[in-house]
């Protein structure tokens, strides 16, 4: 893009019409090559494609033989120079369309090309759109036209081709390139992809030392990534670069970005904000109520509607245009009079003839009559009483004829459904119709639907503080965020809260904060004069059948953000196909909503009011009356069947993740079935999406007859921890169950949950603590006899003593471990415990029984066909490879690796595999991948693994870096893992200290 040479454009001249199967195709950002369709053509010798690329470039100029000669040899031909190219221009012209290779003026040119017919012009255009994307502000856009661009390369441009034509084009077509790979690069920042951009960037600058942009753009990335000691470094390293190369300092722009960093400018810290949008312009009302003072935010919402009614303002003669009709649904409170209101004022002027209201009283038990509704609308247009006829047919015809013609806005707010509605809609070009419900008018035909959903906390946070005002919501921020939260940013809820509060001086913010904060009581605290967010609420629920309002009740019990059908359908007792019909009609009803495909949610407040019904319908049954499915008994019966769909499935997937493991064998049994999968990627897709769901149901059933079940789930899905994806919710959930079962005073369940937390504890980098857990739970298994969760402590005591250096003590604990596994008759967890072994004895300096032990490992997962844990094996048996001198085998074991855990999903060990692969590349002398590498683990590990990890990282970093001359950041990377290390008073200090001890001497 702008600051770069420019390659030449390619002359697009009549195309010839081709099939796709028949069309010529050329490259030339690569080797130069030849297609027609997808059969690849032969272009010859390295001289007949020079020939062919010098013609390609010339923008279906003639090239004269001369010229062609000079671009192939140079100063010095052979003989039969002429000859040669005569030759080569003739078996070209044999593989290419009549027409296309042309003699001219004693020379040759290529024209007549199809679009698309030359790589270097499909890249060219890529790169032009993204200018124009970028230049409108449309960065995401512009960012992916180029990748598209940088996607046509495939290699080096005019691989191969001699002669200093070819050589001359190389070097543009690559400046080229890097030119539009620092606008990438660029715009990346600008969109806050930070820490992303370190990576490539470390490997640009080891490939292109002396290009400074890429240094700036390395300097920035580093310092808005939080690494403003690394952004210096790179400074002074390239300061030092370019003295010794050649003699001179940094251009300005690099030496004021130093500057800035070290002033720690704030405008650095993040890409400029794009300019604010202008506040629309409220208009005067006519017969519409008034438009609220302090209508907020819904800018979104309001652009959309009001082009809708800009549309039936048009003039119809053009294109047809009718009569345009919006429906609003949402739930009750959520705004949609207010949002309707707002947008047919500013819509008025478009309507001039015109805007006819009427509240239709859908939600309450007498909705308004069509011809009564009709009746007064005819009257507002200046009919007179006599000439409004009796029946709604009749009415809803006169009041068509009379808007013909007319351009007016009729606001049908509040309705209870579409046959309501219908007999009210004008129906001629040039008028439109707003119409609110609770209720999704999917039934309306030609409507334009809009669901309205609660304020973003920007906006809910704007409302609150135009009614409280601006002094007081400053003065306690935080207190407001948590009252806008509590109210769910549902607009009716924030306008109670804030109205109770404007009117009592002598509160402060936080007095009604901590007033909404008990859930129990926020209902009643959410209401103000004749406004009340439990009976908007109400009207909606009496209005329900029985059967939805028993789901509606029941749904709310769970503690998730949301709930997919099958877990619905186990809280309801009920076949998916009727929970399906249930919940959709809820959705109808704007009572639950429909997050996503097959996933449904409550509003927070929703919620809350779906459990007091549930506590004040469900009823526990008479004495001497039949059991029933409702009272206190339904309600833990329904949670009790969604921690035995958890429990059941999360099974399911652990076996199929790990075939042959015992611990599904070992999990408390369930009653109600769980989901089946085909492959163990839609499994891995179940438990990653139930994540946070799932992890809420452990802890809603941390007590009672629950416990056990509510344990074995969270240990059935370890794949949660040990991937970093929930790693920190895991952990929290299994210290919550340790606690639960230490007051309940079981001892089994204690040694369960004390293994699942060491297990996380491990793989969050908390070795001490996971050590005591891990011992804990090994003796108080011995206690309760439950052998697996002893199996699992030992191999976790062995873990967490090689993390801490104390080898003689984890050879013990992996020795016990491997016994124990193995009289339990668990192959996998033997495997695992030789892999662990293994990475023991590479330790202490036994390389070679380190690769038989994690072969053995390995082997055993290949015979239990694990495909995930097989990926831990081939990680122990790289590490042991790369320690025995067998790099190109390291690799290919550590790369497989990489592909299992990245396909899985496993953060962890993803981002460990890579810091091992940058291990291998050092011990290869290859600098500049290891570099690569340990950037990319960076990034992966941030915010998972724990500081130990990240230290290491950070030291085989630091080695990377100083291997390709960027001793400053190395040094950077260096003392910060030295920090990590002292803080862990970890052994490894010692080590980093002997790294930085000849860079401070020198």
């Amino acid at each position: 893009m702008d600051g770069g040479p420019r390659v030449p454009e390619q002359r697009r001249p009549g195309s010839v019409t081709v099939t796709d199967a028949q069309a010529l195709r050329f490259g030339v950002l690569g080797p130069v090559r030849a297609w027609r369709g997808k059969e690849q053509l032969s272009t010859g010798s390295p001289q007949q494609r020079a020939l062919l690329a010098a013609l390609l470039l010339r923008e279906g100029r003639t090239a004269t033989a001369a010229e062609l000669i000079d671009a192939l040899w140079g100063g010095e031909p052979p003989p039969q120079a002429l000859a040669a190219v005569r030759t080569y221009a003739s078996r070209l012209r044999k593989i290419m369309d009549p027409g296309v290779l042309v003699s001219e003026s004693g020379g040759y040119a290529i024209r007549g090309l199809g679009e698309g017919a030359l790589d270097l012009v499909t890249a060219q255009d890529l790169a032009a759109q993204a200018e124009k994307a970028r230049a409108a502000g449309d960065l995401s856009r512009a960012r992916e036209l180029l990748n598209q661009a940088f996607g046509i390369w495939d290699g080096e441009a005019l691989a191969g081709v001699p002669g200093p034509y070819a050589e001359t084009q190389r070097v543009r077509l690559e400046e080229w390139r890097l030119v539009l790979l620092e606008s990438r690069l660029d715009m990346d920042l600008e969109q806050g992809c930070h820490a992303e951009a370190v990576s490539e960037l470390t490997a640009l600058t080891a490939a292109h030392p002396l290009r400074e942009r890429l240094r700036e753009l390395l300097m920035l990335a580093l310092y808005r990534s939080g690494r403003q000691a690394e952004a210096l470094a790179v400074y002074a390293d390239t300061r030092r670069l370019l003295a010794q190369e050649l003699g001179v300092d940094p251009r300005p722009g690099l030496r004021e970005l130093q500057q800035r960093i070290l002033q720690a400018d704030p405008a650095l810290a993040e890409p400029p904000s794009p300019a604010a949008e202008p506040t629309p312009v409220q208009v005067r009302p006519a017969q519409l109520p008034a438009s609220v003072p302090d209508f907020t935010g819904r800018a979104a919402f309001v652009s959309e509607l009001s082009e809708v009614l800009a549309s039936a303002s048009e003039s119809p003669d053009a294109d047809g245009r009718v009569m345009a009709v919006s429906a609003l649904a949402g739930i009750g409170g959520v705004g949609k009079t207010t949002l309707a209101v707002h947008v047919a004022h500013r819509a008025r002027t478009a309507f001039p003839d015109g805007q006819l209201y009427v509240d239709l009283q859908g939600a309450g038990p007498r909705p308004a009559e069509p011809e009564t509704v009709l009746g007064s609308f005819l009257r507002a247009l200046g009919t007179a009483d006599s000439a409004i006829p009796d029946s709604l047919d009749e009415r809803a015809a006169l009041y068509r004829s009379v808007l013909d013609g007319r351009r007016v806005l009729v606001l049908l707010d509040n309705a209870k459904d579409a046959a309501q509605v219908r007999p009210l809609l004008p129906g001629t070009e040039g008028c439109a119709a707003l119409v609110t419900s609770r209720v999704r008018m999917v039934d309306l035909a030609g409507a334009h639907l809009v669901d309205l959903d609660v304020m973003s906390p920007e906006e809910a946070l704007a409302l609150f503080t135009k009614i409280v005002g601006e002094e007081r919501v400053a003065a306690e921020r935080e207190s407001a965020l948590d009252v806008v939260a509590a109210c769910g940013f549902l607009p009716l809820a924030i306008r109670i809260a804030a109205s109770r509060l404007a009117a009592r001086r002598t509160w402060t913010v936080s007095v009604l904060a901590a007033k909404l904060a008990d859930e129990r009581r926020r209902l009643d605290e959410l209401q103000a004069g004749d406004l009340a967010v439990k009976a908007t609420f109400e009207l909606g629920y009496g209005q329900l059948e029985p059967a939805q309002a028993r789901a509606f009740r029941l749904l709310g019990l769970a503690d998730g953000p949301d709930i997919s059908l099958p877990a619905a359908a186990a809280v309801l007792d009920l076949p998916a196909e009727d929970t399906e019909d249930l919940l959709e009609a809820l959705v109808d009803t704007s009572l639950l909503e429909s997050a996503a495909p097959g996933r449904y949610r409550f509003h927070d407040l929703v919620r809350l009011y779906a459990r007091a019904c549930a506590e004040r319908d469900e009823q526990p049954p008479g004495v001497g009356a039949p059991p029933t499915p409702f009272g206190q008994w339904g309600r833990e019966a329904a949670m009790s069947r969604l921690l035995d769909f958890y429990l059941a499935t999360a099974a399911q997937v652990y076996a199929i993740e790990r075939p042959g493991d015992r611990l599904v064998d070992h999990l408390e049994k369930t009653e109600y079935p769980g989901l089946r999968f085909e492959d163990r990627h839609r499994a891995q897709d179940w438990l990653y999406a139930e994540a946070v769901c799932l992890l809420a149901c452990v802890r809603q059933s941390a007590d009672g007859s629950t416990l056990r079940r509510a344990i074995d789930l969270l240990w059935a899905s370890v794949d949660l921890a040990e991937s970093g994806a929930n790693s920190r919710e895991y952990e929290a959930s299994a210290a919550a169950l340790r606690r639960a079962a230490q007051a309940a005073g079981d001892v089994g369940a204690e040694a369960r949950a004390s293994v699942v937390l060491s297990n996380a504890r491990l793989f969050s980098g908390v070795f001490e603590q996971a050590y005591r857990e891990a011992l804990e739970a090994f003796q108080l298994a011995e206690t309760a006899q439950d052998p697996l969760p002893s199996c699992w402590a030992a191999n976790v005591l062995g873990s967490t003593a090689f993390y801490q250096n104390r080898h003689d003590d984890a050879e013990v604990y992996f020795s016990q471990a491997i016994e124990k596994f193995r009289s339990c008759g668990d192959l996998a967890g033997t495997a695992a415990a030789l892999c662990n072994l293994s990475r023991l004895h590479l330790a202490t300096d036994r390389a070679d029984t380190a690769v038989v032990l994690a072969r053995q490992g390995t082997d055993i997962y290949q015979e239990l066909g694990h495909t995930l844990r097989g990926a831990n094996g081939r990680y122990a048996f790289g590490m042991a490879l790369g320690k025995t001198g067998q790099h190109g085998s390291a690799t290919e074991q550590l790369e497989e690796a990489l592909r299992v855990f990245r396909d899985s999903r496993q953060r962890l060990w993803e981002g460990m595999t890579l810091c091992r692969l940058a291990e291998v590349d050092l011990d290869a002398r290859k600098p500049a991948q290891a570099a690569s590498n340990a950037e990319t683990a960076l990034t992966v590990l941030r915010g998972i693994g724990g500081e130990w990890r990240r230290g290491h990282v950070l030291t085989v970093l630091g080695r990377a870096l100083n291997g390709i001359g960027h001793s400053g950041r190395a040094q950077v990377c260096w003392q910060e893992a030295l920090e990590i290390y002292e803080n862990l008073n970890s052994p490894e200090a010692a080590v980093v200290l002997k790294l930085l001890t000849p860079v401070a001497a020198a």
